[in-house]
């Protein structure tokens, strides 16, 4: 979600004359419905790859005029020039990324293959352009005397910071190899996600017959069967596969042998020495990685990457996630003990294993807290999910309301939009929902712009959400589980940051945030999910009408730290993959990919018995080509981010309208304007504290008081 230039500036039209009969390029001028929402009307396939190229001609031209200009460089004709520079280039980025991860193709796939090193060569014609750095640097040196605003003397800095974090200080000799690196990089990072795309399809678990399926509810058994119709396959049934290790329907299949084959297909997707094995790819990514830290002056890429984060090292970071491990480990061998004797229970004992976990682990569940997950389904519906629950929390916070349109044209027919009012009715943004898993779409859950907030430009935010959740056969109920609403609630905190933008530079708006510090408002949302207001509001069984049980609720949440130690035990093992692989000292040599992610493991005490990383090295897509590379750690630094703002929450009235002003105002609104510590003491009161996280996640007993 980061801002780069690539994505940032002045609309153009596409070089050359028009034929009369050729209709222009969509991309080739700022769109004319609302809200300058992409034409999916007009726009086709053969659009994109002359879009790039028009659009990447267009602002190396208007680079080389802000580089040559004759007059002294000044604010506006360096910096508000280059944020105004790139436009029809950041048209044709927005659409084409959302449209290749949500609902790709072959076409699409060759465009994405086809400009990769190209965009990466076309960032570094900006950043090493030696003309152009020499005005930043002149501003950055006298920016003290150029009498400049907050938002003004923030953005110039950080341009500077970036110019010279991309390599402009470099000889030219060490410019020419590192656009080597980084064209090289960006062709093998869309090779591993066409891969992983293509591995995830070709592991789904093909069944023959419909006793392979026992456990599964019927609204699951016929969309397994309507995925097989889908790929062909008459009288067989088809279980896809999800990003992550652990697959949902191992809760349900009673057959062991079905988990373990569905478990096995998740672990080896891109592991099969076959077109989708991806594991050559990351051998040459860290090495690569690692010698682009070298020449930028870096000790390993991990120190590169988080120069600018919140946490601000590596060292940091270890120390960040070695709190952590101990409790972790303590409570995931409890919980094994327990599934352990759930098993032998029944008669038939044998040793836990990872397939095991999840089905068995529900079990417990189920007779600790009397809380079965097949129950609470019926009562998670997911458009009264959507709409009485995540976008009515946010009225009651934000005072926000939301319209359905069905005039704004879009990608595939499952995508929703809603046009968004502020709580003084004025026009606020657009906001696209696309819900449902497809095979050709990217795996996990993400948030993105089409249109970016900035009053340079006058432009208002239109933002989507893309889940993969299971779509029910035709005529079914589209139940979805609790993690599936908590991710709904998740995401949806990415667009409130995004839509709450208020800032006049590119560069600073929404989400442009560090990757320690933009999880933080998604993961602050997700504890609406389960307020008690919010929660009644939605959470209404979709046969009878009526609302959740208060004994159902209560169970819920004496349950909420029951699997903990699985669940954080599985993100800190891939953590900790990412850091490791992301230390690697430069002239390290190819690793056996297999081989270094155990000993990444056993190194750092992340191993945890039966508790495999939430993503393997090989489909570890937010690190090999999302930008997540040396970041995945985030998601628990803002964990311990998100239960401090919570704390304060409860301290201060919980969910009121002007608590969520206050959120609004010091946080979702503020952007990059400001450095991320101040900005967090400025709504807390203090710098961020751990016990708050232990405590919600049932590591410690609680203990602290909430903040005053």
């Amino acid at each position: 979600m980061k801002h780069t230039l690539y994505i940032s500036a002045l609309a153009v039209l596409l070089a050359g004359p028009a034929q009369a009969q050729t209709p222009p390029n969509p991309f080739a001028s700022p769109s004319s419905l609302p809200y300058q929402a992409p034409r999916f009307d007009l726009i086709r396939d053969s659009h994109y790859q002359p879009a790039f190229e028009a659009g990447m001609k267009q602002q190396i031209a208007e680079i080389d005029a802000i580089a040559g200009n004759r007059a002294a460089p000044s604010f506006d004709n360096t910096i508000v020039a280059l944020e105004r520079s790139g436009r029809m280039l950041d048209r044709v980025n927005n659409t084409f990324f959302s449209v290749v991860q949500a609902n790709t193709n072959p076409a699409l796939d060759k465009v994405q293959t086809m400009m990769a090193p190209k965009l990466a060569a076309h960032m570094d014609a900006i950043f090493l352009n030696p003309g152009l750095f020499a005005r930043v640097k002149a501003l950055y040196d006298r920016r003290q005397s150029l009498k400049l605003d907050g938002e003004g003397l923030q953005t110039l800095t950080l341009y500077y910071r970036q110019f010279v974090h991309a390599g402009a200080n470099l000889n030219d000799a060490g410019k020419a190899r590192l656009k080597a690196i980084n064209s090289r990089a960006a062709s093998l990072e869309t090779s591993f996600q066409q891969k992983l795309v293509a591995g995830a399809k070709a592991g789904a678990l093909v069944l023959d017959n419909k006793a392979q399926l026992a456990g599964l509810t019927p609204e699951e058994i016929a969309s397994a069967e309507a995925a097989a119709k889908a790929r062909g396959l008459k009288g067989k049934y088809v279980l896809p596969l999800q990003n992550t290790t652990q697959q949902p329907l191992l809760t349900s299949l009673s057959d062991r042998a079905v988990r373990e084959r569905l478990y096995n297909n998740s672990w080896t997707r891109t592991e099969k020495g076959d077109a989708n094995d991806t594991r050559a790819i990351i051998q040459q990514l860290a090495v690569l990685r690692a010698e682009k830290a070298k020449l930028l002056g870096y000790a390993n890429y991990a120190a590169y990457v988080l120069y600018d984060q919140m946490a601000g090292s590596s060292e940091a970071v270890q120390k960040f996630i070695v709190q952590l491990v101990p409790a972790t480990r303590a409570k995931a061998a409890e919980e094994a003990r327990l599934i352990q004797a759930a098993i032998d229970k029944e008669g038939k004992p044998f040793a836990l294993k990872p397939w095991d976990w999840q089905r068995y682990a529900e079990k417990v569940r189920k007779e600790r807290y009397d809380l079965d997950e097949a129950a609470l389904k019926p009562y998670f519906e997911v458009n009264k999910v959507l709409k009485d629950g995540v976008l009515y929390a946010a009225t009651r916070l934000y005072g926000i309301t939301f319209k359905r349109r069905t005039d704004i044209p879009v990608y595939h027919p499952d995508v929703m939009v809603f046009e968004v009012f502020d709580h003084d009715g004025s026009k606020l943004g657009l906001m696209y929902f696309d819900l449902w898993k497809r095979d050709n779409k990217t795996g996990g859950a993400w948030m993105s712009n089409y249109v970016g907030q900035s009053k340079l430009f006058g432009t208002r935010p239109v933002i989507y959400n893309v889940g993969n959740f299971t779509k029910p056969a035709p005529g079914q109920p589209a139940l979805i589980s609790f993690d599936d609403v908590t991710t709904m609630f998740h995401e949806f905190g990415h667009a409130l940051h995004g839509l709450f933008a208020n800032q006049t530079y590119p560069l600073l708006s929404g989400t442009n945030v560090a990757r320690d510090f933009v999880e933080f408002p998604s993961q602050f949302n997700e504890h609406w999910a389960l307020h008690s207001d919010i929660l009644k509001n939605y959470a209404v069984n979709y046969k009878t009408g009526a609302t959740i049980p208060q004994a159902l609720v209560d169970k819920i949440k004496k349950s909420q730290t029951w699997g903990q130690g699985y669940s954080l035990g599985e993100l800190l093992a891939a953590s900790q993959l990412d850091m490791q692989w992301h230390s690697l000292p430069p002239g390290s040599p190819k690793q056996d990919v297999d081989a270094f992610e155990t000993r990444a493991l056993k190194v750092t005490g992340t191993d945890f018995p039966n508790v495999p990383p939430r993503y393997r090295s090989s489909y570890f897509l937010h690190i090999w080509a999302n930008g997540y590379a040396s970041g995945y750690y985030a998601y628990q630094w803002t964990v311990m981010l998100d239960t401090n703002a919570y704390a304060w929450f409860n301290a201060h009235g919980g969910l009121t309208r002007a608590n969520g002003q206050r959120f609004r105002d010091l946080i979702l609104s503020k952007g990059h304007t400001m450095d991320y510590g101040p900005m967090f003491r400025a709504f807390y009161g203090k710098d961020p504290e751990i016990g708050p996280m232990l405590e919600h996640r049932g590591l410690v007993p609680a203990k602290t008081s909430p903040p005053r």
